[in-house]
């Protein structure tokens, strides 16, 4: 794997993100994602990332689509991204979109109320494969794993994740509140580019 083999409109995003920009307080909240990462890597372990949201439509799918994005850009295998939800809705068509004008090749695989997307970064990488599920979803890992809280009513509402070895807080606000208005499609790609720069910031300081 190698950054060159990347799309190349991701590779550029992914060199123009400021991580620079992060600030000390949101460091500390990613810092136990690196250390479970560093660990497992070391360990030479799988490294398994559920990251769950109450409805798997948003914010856990741009999570799961940078992890896996950040991970083969920096080089560090073993690494299998999930997500999933308190319930399963279906994965919005805006962010589907959001991902696709980042350069994201996304595919649409059926056409049900809850469609499946082939979500690929790299010409010879598996695709991701994005639909909405529950987190404990026969298509996700039912051990050794991280849950990854991307909302905070997932987090409030999910004392007990079955299977993870750690649960981790990272939470975002949801875009969901600018649906309908003209500002949809900026605030999308806001929430998606702050996934993306601290995502990228994660796996920049994993020691392979």
């Amino acid at each position: 794997m190698n950054k060159e083999s990347i799309f190349s409109e991701l590779h550029d995003l992914i060199k123009s993100l400021k991580q620079e920009t992060i600030t000390e307080e949101r460091k500390e909240v990613l810092q136990p994602l690196i250390d479970y990462i560093q660990k497992n890597v070391e360990k030479k372990n799988p490294i398994n990332l559920n990251f769950i949201c109450t409805h798997n439509s948003r914010r856990s799918h741009l999570s799961q689509v940078w992890a896996q994005t950040a991970a083969f850009y920096y080089r560090i295998g073993n690494v299998n991204c999930y997500s999933g939800g308190t319930e399963a809705t279906a994965l919005f068509p805006m962010a589907a979109a959001t991902l696709k004008d980042h350069g994201f090749e996304v595919l649409s695989l059926s056409k049900e109320p809850n469609p499946i997307y082939g979500i690929k970064y790299a010409q010879n990488a598996p695709p991701i494969i994005g639909f909405s599920k529950t987190y404990d979803a026969e298509f996700n890992p039912k051990s050794n794993f991280a849950a990854i809280m991307t909302c905070s009513q997932a987090d409030a509402g999910c004392p007990l994740i079955l299977g993870a070895n750690k649960r981790i807080p990272i939470t975002y606000e949801d875009p969901k509140a600018f649906d309908g208005t003209p500002q949809q499609a900026e605030k999308y790609r806001e929430r998606s580019l702050q996934i993306a720069t601290e995502l990228t910031y994660v796996f920049s300081q994993i020691k392979a």
